[in-house]
């Protein structure tokens, strides 16, 4: 096998973009498919809904075949990126990124294999039978899972700042974007993941490690992320962003998702073992604030991508760049929150009627968000030749 001559640690954002995707299409499932005994969508009410012949079989069936195929791509590229990051190693320009503000993209691996685990409960969610009946006993898998992930977001991020801390060589001149922050990202993802057992398990010893275990992880992303975003909107506002790196003003995006389901996530847990009554109106509150920061966020980083010309330059040319897969994940992130908000902001409190039409309306412009990411997945896709 031979190293591609483009390769970086941002080509596992390809794998990671392709997973988010079949993760999307299991939100339909989530919060479409009635599960009145779980706390999600699993096979033993999805199998009989597809028998149905309603339009919700048909929601669900082509819901199924994305999830499938998408997995299949997050797993194809895995392969890949793993194979070429092993022969990468060996190269000089792994080592000369060991020394560089371009370590930090060395996050992408533990995020993007913290998310092969949520690929992985979804497909045994969605294809084996009778999962709930046993999921206590998978429940420390899970833990142990994420713990591992965690351990390497970690010791990649503490091997990288402490060497900017001690030796001073962070480079300000290439810190005009958010690229930093995938360091953020990945503890992001891996505090989602902790949060599941913790609201979901029924043993409460599971639940307080999931539970201890988002918070840690959670709070680590909180603090490094107001660290990260002041230092690169400061080089931003003093140099320009960098056109190449444009889309890193739209990693705030999955960012903001993932650490409020976290928060959704605690908030059930929290409520299920620990005797503390959840408020309706505070999941309105705080799916509300994540969703309007995503917004501007969203319209901001478009407005200069697009002043810029980036999508003509590195999405419809031939120009390559590893940091373009940087787009698929904000809208995945979007359109999964947003099924967040309608159903736990707007329906759990009443503002509107679930499967009523201003249900279907407000999720118009997520599915179309969903959508145009598909699209430019594969035009990266094919232009990269993966």
């Amino acid at each position: 096998m031979i190293l591609r001559e483009k390769f970086s640690p941002m080509c596992f954002l390809s794998a990671l973009g392709a997973g988010g995707l079949s993760v999307s299409f299991f939100m339909y499932l989530m919060f479409l498919v009635p599960h009145p005994n779980t706390p999600m969508a699993t096979f033993d009410f999805i199998a009989p809904t597809l028998l149905k012949g309603d339009w919700l079989s048909l929601v669900s069936s082509f819901s199924l075949v994305f999830i499938i195929a998408f997995a299949y791509l997050h797993f194809k590229l895995l392969i890949w990126n793993t194979k070429q990051f092993n022969l990468y190693k060996k190269s000089k320009n792994y080592t000369e990124l060991k020394n560089s503000n371009s370590q930090i993209t060395l996050m992408t691996i533990p995020l993007t294999y913290t998310m092969t685990i949520n690929v992985c409960f979804v497909l045994g969610a969605v294809f084996i039978p009778k999962l709930w009946d046993f999921v206590e006993y998978l429940f420390p898998f899970a833990l142990i899972s994420f713990a591992i992930a965690g351990y390497f977001a970690l010791k990649i991020f503490l091997d990288y700042f402490s060497r900017i801390l001690i030796n001073g060589t962070f480079d300000f001149s290439k810190n005009n974007n958010l690229s930093q922050m995938i360091s953020i990202f990945a503890f992001s993802m891996v505090a989602v993941g902790f949060a599941a057992p913790g609201a979901m398990s029924h043993n409460i010893i599971i639940n307080a490690i999931g539970i201890f275990g988002a918070l840690f992880f959670a709070s680590i992303a909180i603090l490094f992320m107001f660290i990260k975003i002041t230092m690169g909107f400061k080089d931003m506002f003093d140099k320009g962003i960098n056109i190449e790196t444009a889309p890193s003003i739209w990693i705030t995006i999955p960012i903001l998702t993932l650490l409020g389901i976290t928060f959704i996530r605690i908030s059930f847990g929290l409520e299920h073992h620990f005797a503390t009554p959840l408020a309706k109106s505070s999941l309105f509150v705080l799916t509300s604030v994540v969703l309007s920061l995503q917004i501007i966020f969203g319209v901001l980083g478009y407005m200069i991508m697009k002043k810029m010309d980036y999508f003509t330059k590195y999405i419809e040319s031939t120009n390559k760049s590893a940091i373009s897969f940087a787009l698929i994940c904000p809208g995945v992130a979007f359109m999964v929150f947003g099924m967040f908000f309608i159903n736990y902001g707007l329906a759990y409190n009443n503002i509107i009627d679930k499967y009523s039409i201003a249900y279907f309306i407000f999720m118009l412009p997520f599915i179309y968000i969903q959508m145009k990411t598909i699209i430019y997945f594969f035009k990266l896709y094919k232009k990269f030749g993966l």
